[in-house]
């Protein structure tokens, strides 16, 4: 059985945690410099530390972008830059630019390198290359079909890590000029303004975009798993702790039922279901099963519905009163079916029968999002820290 890793993305220290207690077996993530989602929040050196250390205590892995497109102002410090993260007891680069792999490898060996999805890698004579120039493993790109990839494995026996959920690019691979283009603001070094995402109007006023659906390969991690794959990774370094939590935890499920051979259609449909409910926008396989079209992509404009079904994070439990202490996110009522769900995968569904606010005053509605509540629950599960809920079917009585 090829042993798989689940690689999850940490905008900040709270996603990090939210990960890897959820079942990623390793992180990715960027520091203040060199990385390419200046947008989030990233990791002072400070609180990489304590990331690292968090991780390892889990028996689990940190991976550290370096993989913005280096220009000549960029090199002033990079060298500081590097020894500074290695110190903070990281597991692996992930570079873009070639020149980072032999100085690294030279001056920490102690430290893998991984090729980033923006060096564009779609053959196995690149693979190669980069294999002889002491890569660790190889990120592809994300235009490959399975058959591309399994070649790609078989012939080059390198490690192979490819992108399994979340946002596409619409340029390849990332190699984009559009947000520089039109927002002066570049892609390649950190900058994107999601330009592909932006709503224009044609000459007749209608709507158009490029942007392409999110990628989606939960039904096919079974033959990913069987031709080798050795890392899957998942997209969203901003997305939020209850997105993280859920697309964690399913392929957490996926993987495991399969390697346990217990995974069956009922259960990987009702993942595939879960998944389909905290994105806001559509997927797709995109490349991987077929050649991408039209199918693909929107291009008469697009809903991007926020998620309304995620209830609230678990602050606490009291058993002794049995109550559930909740930070609310959603709006949710007396006689809705729920579920609480753990970072162990422990789930308990029920119906909420009581309800409170803040002040433990009993009341039939929580409608103020950002504000506590108190759910009645009778249960001896172990309902853990980063513990969430979400509505499963609301009661139609108003």
């Amino acid at each position: 059985m090829n042993k798989v890793e689940l690689l999850a993305p940490a905008g900040d220290l709270e996603r990090l945690k939210i990960d890897l207690l959820y079942g990623a077996d390793a992180v990715y993530l960027g520091g203040e410099k060199y990385g390419l989602r200046a947008n989030a929040t990233n990791f002072t050196i400070e609180e990489l530390i304590e990331g690292c250390t968090f991780a390892h205590q889990l028996g689990k892995k940190v991976y550290f972008t370096l993989n913005i497109v280096f220009h000549n102002q960029d090199m002033d410090g990079v060298e500081d830059y590097i020894k500074e993260v290695v110190q903070t007891g990281i597991d692996a680069f992930i570079v873009s630019d070639p020149f980072l792999i032999s100085y690294i490898k030279e001056n920490y060996p102690q430290v893998e390198v991984h090729l980033s999805t923006q060096n564009s890698t779609t053959n196995y004579k690149a693979v190669e290359y980069f294999k002889n120039e002491g890569i660790d493993r190889v990120v592809l790109a994300r235009e490959l079909s399975k058959e591309e990839i399994k070649e790609i494995i078989d012939k080059t026996k390198v490690e192979i890590e490819i992108f399994i959920h979340g946002a596409m690019c619409t340029c390849f691979s990332g190699r984009c000029a559009l947000s520089n283009y039109v927002t002066n603001r570049d892609a390649n070094r950190g900058g994107c303004a999601q330009v592909c995402r932006f709503n224009f109007k044609t000459d007749n006023d209608e709507d158009f975009t490029m942007a392409t659906k999110d990628l989606n390969l939960a039904r096919y991690i079974p033959d990913l798993i069987d031709i080798g794959v050795k890392s899957f990774k998942v997209e969203g370094r901003m997305r939020s702790l209850y997105y993280l939590a859920t697309v964690i935890g399913s392929y957490r499920k996926i993987i495991d039922h399969y390697n346990n051979k217990t995974l069956t259609e009922e259960i990987l449909n009702r993942q595939i279901e879960i998944l389909s409910k905290v994105a806001n926008r559509e997927t797709s396989t995109q490349y991987f099963d077929h050649q991408a079209d039209e199918t693909d992509q929107y291009y008469t404009g697009r809903q991007e519905i926020s998620n309304q079904d995620y209830l609230g994070q678990v602050i606490s439990y009291d058993k002794e009163n049995k109550l559930v202490k909740i930070y609310e996110r959603n709006y949710f009522k007396v006689g809705d079916q729920v579920e609480l769900f753990t970072p162990s995968g422990k789930n308990i569904e029920f119906i909420v029968e009581k309800l409170y606010d803040e002040e433990k005053e009993q009341i039939n509605v929580a409608r103020h999002p950002d504000k506590i509540y108190y759910i009645g629950l009778n249960t001896n599960i172990k309902i853990e820290e980063y513990s969430m809920i979400r509505l499963i079917k609301k009661d139609n009585c108003k």
